[in-house]
């Protein structure tokens, strides 16, 4: 939305009629509300007017995250832990899957991103269905709320982070100075969640389809990433196309000093800001009925 402040002179309505039939012109100027005509409908100016909202939206995820809850912000490490245990018997031992640096290692390092982003994708996507009372009540840029839930998860990412540094310094893994990587891998991982989560929030408020759909999204998409397994040479190029394989390689190659993929990186990232730029538009193009088939 945008607003256009005119002078009395400018307007074309009539002017107000007093009790003793004088006419009165208004003295201070005339605010009119006005569809925006930008072609992304997205007013970046405006997201940054109301980032203190922002905040208490963020603030408020993480707390009815852990309400009520007995482990509280323990389930962001029991998560990742959990699933590298149940990965390191099926895939190390049975499987026989071998990796430069210790398998459970290896593993987390893979599942850190990874839950991340399951987790950011699925409360994003669900986040404006949620928020339906603040929706239909007072108007605020509708992307604050997917933006919100991606924020949330990244205290769940920085809890998770502890147990990886423990990891490495039970087997004796050193930091490198590929950790100048980690803010270019956060960067990127957060974008990409926001992305797809702020994409599926906008389609599943007009097709309820979205909910039955994403669980299947999130499962065949880990099993398309290198989250508990090597990417093998032959498929480098394919796996290359999801961004998540080069996000994920950054984060192994930030923590556990495996050689820095480059290529796969880049057009990882390339593919993220495609991602966002969609994303946005499309959000921005559905924004204006939410408040009507929510």
């Amino acid at each position: 939305m945008s607003r256009t402040i005119t002078s009395p002179s400018q307007t074309d309505s009539a002017p107000a009629i007093s009790q003793t039939g004088a006419y009165v012109t208004p003295d201070l100027p005339l605010v009119r509300i006005q569809p925006s005509t930008s072609w992304s409908k997205l007013q970046p100016g405006e997201l940054w007017a109301y980032r203190e909202l922002l905040y208490f939206l963020v603030w408020r995820d993480v707390k009815v995250r852990y309400k009520q809850t007995v482990f509280g912000a323990a389930w962001a490490l029991l998560q990742p832990l959990l699933l590298m245990l149940i990965f390191t018997f099926f895939f190390s031992r049975l499987a026989g899957i071998k990796t430069d640096v210790p398998y459970p290692l290896f593993a987390y390092a893979g599942l850190l991103p990874w839950v991340f982003f399951a987790h950011a994708v699925t409360n994003s996507g669900y986040s404006l269905i949620v928020s339906t009372n603040l929706i239909t009540k007072v108007y605020f840029p509708r992307l604050l709320i997917p933006m919100a839930a991606v924020a949330a998860c990244l205290v769940d990412l920085a809890i998770a982070f502890v147990l990886l540094v423990v990891l490495m310094i039970y087997y004796q893994v050193g930091p490198h100075v590929e950790l100048l990587l980690l803010p270019l891998a956060v960067a990127l991982l957060t974008l990409v969640s926001f992305s797809v989560g702020s994409l599926l929030s906008a389609l599943n408020v007009k097709y309820r389809d979205i909910r039955y759909v994403m669980p299947f999204l999130i499962q065949i998409w880990m099993f398309a990433s290198p989250v508990i397994y090597p990417v093998p040479n032959r498929w480098r190029w394919l796996l290359a196309l999801n961004p998540l394989t080069g996000i994920i390689e950054s984060f192994r190659a930030a923590f556990l000093g495996l050689p820095t993929d480059w290529p796969t990186i880049a057009i990882s990232a390339a593919i993220t800001l495609v991602l966002l730029f969609v994303a946005v538009v499309t959000f921005g193009r559905m924004e204006r009925g939410f408040a009507d088939v929510i």
